[in-house]
């Protein structure tokens, strides 16, 4: 067994949250997901390995499956897991373990078949169909102890391994428990076992918490409490306490489902203490959907359309208090509202990071709003060994986030010292989805705002750091930032100075000045202005619209007061 130890990739408290520490430094994780299955190859992973780190990632996350490493039980194998470490290693990339052990999605295909084969001793969870028929599940039940013993030990192994292996050198930073838990296809398990403990009375651990700490619930847990809050002493069975329906059963497998990963995660945090988190896969419906594709792959609605009992937002105060082992819980952000997202899963203060999201341009635009507004420890695109560098859109955004990592590492320990943004296409009829951001700062209220062109305005997004009083940093394209004096005794509000700036020592964040921008590039000194690359001139003879070049700048605004103004 090891001991806590700070050379270790840790979490380290901020004024803000925590940041990722890694080598005894904050760790800002530009990172990406491969594809389910890709890490089980060191050969093809070798395939890869250049493209990804050509795409300015600097984390790569992929699986380590149990039916990979205990084949046969009690004997386990590294080799592979071994050679794709290596790999990464030699290529300067740090890897996040996705232990796809019990569940993965809401089922277990990648259980061994030692455990698939013995389903008197690894039951699965029963779905309750019409007529009473109880449909075998291709999910271990969580009510019987022999899956979950047997998964902590496997992951202990792993974890043992990995300290042994790779601890001197750090190339694994954080391991995912599982992927994606909860019960597809029904709310709850509808087995004997489950429905034995169903009908017990609630545990008092869980209606205490929930008394004790009713005014920190999250919102929209507590909208499905309001049979619990009526009572004057909850208690009895979980319909007794909570009253009968999908939210019900919800609850029921969010708290096993907790104990279980909480288990898992122990064994391997006993063996090697770095960060552990596990993901969630997020209801698609509702206020939070953003989204106009069929749901293929599954999303939303009620309980059991997504993952019963996984810890999606109405549920994420019970894993908290019941995974403990888990330093976070992570959302997947695909068909949801990104920054509703990011907002939500910084409850608690528990860091953000999101080891899911969309791969597109649509999706990488989004990212900054993690970064600068949200204090993200990373994101990740999802299927990244599917695409070139040359055309994957997150290679032109983790070149810039890369090259300024160390100044918005900073940014994130200083509370409310920056924001992140994005502005989408213009809608086919000509309107503009997205609204300016507006902040206030040092004395001013800026204003962040699609950057002007005269021909169809393109997408944006970036992020602006307050330096103190007037002075600002803005990092990215596609926008531009105006300023107006709070004084009430202010009757002009200007650009004192605006330099273009260039990274001269990434490992401190020093920035030297390029150059000094005036004129056009300020339409004539009203904007600080951060162009796209290619402009659209709209047919105007005159190129007063620069294109950008390094993405970043410092203006200063200054106001001038008329102490006769009342």
């Amino acid at each position: 067994m090891s001991l806590p130890n700070t050379t270790y990739p840790h979490l380290r408290p901020t004024d803000n949250g925590k940041q990722l520490i890694v080598n005894g430094k904050p760790f800002l994780s530009l990172a990406g997901e491969l594809q389910n299955s890709s890490m089980t190859s060191a050969e093809y992973m070798d395939t890869v390995w250049q493209k990804l780190a050509d795409t300015h990632m600097n984390t790569v996350l992929g699986c380590v499956t149990w039916e990979m490493i205990e084949p046969t039980e009690g004997q386990f194998t590294f080799t592979e897991l071994d050679s794709v470490i290596l790999g990464a290693r030699k290529h300067g990339l740090r890897l996040v373990l996705l232990w796809f052990g019990s569940f993965k999605n809401g089922i277990s295909t990648y259980v061994p078949a030692w455990v698939k084969t013995n389903p008197k001793r690894f039951p699965r969870a029963k779905l309750r169909k019409a007529g009473g028929v109880l449909q075998t599940a291709d999910v271990l039940s969580i009510f019987h102890d022999e899956a979950p013993k047997s998964d902590a030990n496997a992951f202990s192994h792993l974890m043992r391994h990995l300290r042994e292996f790779d601890g001197n050198h750090s190339t694994v930073i954080m391991v995912q428990v599982e992927n994606e838990t909860g019960l597809l296809g029904d709310s709850r398990d509808g087995s004997s076992t489950a429905e034995e403990r169903f009908s017990q009375p609630v545990p008092e651990d869980l209606l205490t918490f929930l008394t004790r700490d009713w005014d920190s619930l999250h919102p929209d847990l507590r909208s499905n409490l309001v049979h619990f809050r009526a009572q004057s002493q909850p208690h009895g069975s979980w319909i007794d306490a909570f009253g009968r329906g999908p939210h019900t059963d919800e609850l029921f497998m969010a708290y096993h489902y907790a104990h279980y990963l909480n288990q898992v995660a122990t064994a391997g945090k006993k063996e090697y203490p770095i960060p552990l988190y596990t993901n969630v896969w997020q209801n698609y419906v509702g206020e939070d959907g953003d989204n106009d594709f069929p749901i293929v792959a599954g999303g939303g609605g009620l309980p059991g359309d997504y993952p019963s009992g996984g810890g999606t937002i109405n549920v994420l105060d019970i894993w908290q208090q019941f995974a403990p082992a888990l330093d976070f819980i992570a959302p997947d952000v695909y068909l949801n509202d990104y920054a509703q997202s990011c907002r939500k899963y910084r409850h608690r203060n528990q860091p953000l990071f999101i080891p899911e999201q969309r791969r597109d341009e649509y999706g990488v635009r989004r990212i900054w709003t993690a970064y600068g507004s949200y204090q993200a420890i990373g994101v990740s695109p999802f299927g990244i060994d599917t695409l070139e560098s040359s055309a994957n859109p997150f290679t032109k955004h983790y070149a810039l986030l890369d090259s300024v990592s160390q100044i918005v590492l900073d940014a994130q320990r200083r509370p409310g010292s920056s924001v992140g943004f994005f502005f989408d296409e213009l809608a086919d009829n000509g309107s503009d989805p997205s609204k300016p951001v507006v902040r206030r700062y040092g004395g001013f209220e800026i204003t962040i705002e699609r950057c002007f062109v005269f021909g169809k305005p393109g997408p944006g997004s970036g992020m602006v750091i307050h330096l103190g009083g007037g002075k600002f940093l803005l990092i990215g394209w596609g926008f531009q930032v105006r300023a107006t004096s709070l004084s009430p005794t202010a009757t002009f509000t200007g650009i004192l100075r605006f330099e273009e700036k260039l990274v001269a020592n990434r490992d401190t964040g020093e920035l030297k000045t390029l150059r000094v921008l005036n004129g056009d590039e300020t339409r004539s000194g009203v904007f600080a202005m951060m162009p796209n690359e290619d402009p659209d001139y709209g047919g105007f003879p005159i190129c007063v619209t620069i294109p950008a070049r390094t993405m970043i700048a410092e203006v200063e605004f200054y106001s001038i007061d008329d102490e006769t103004v009342v």
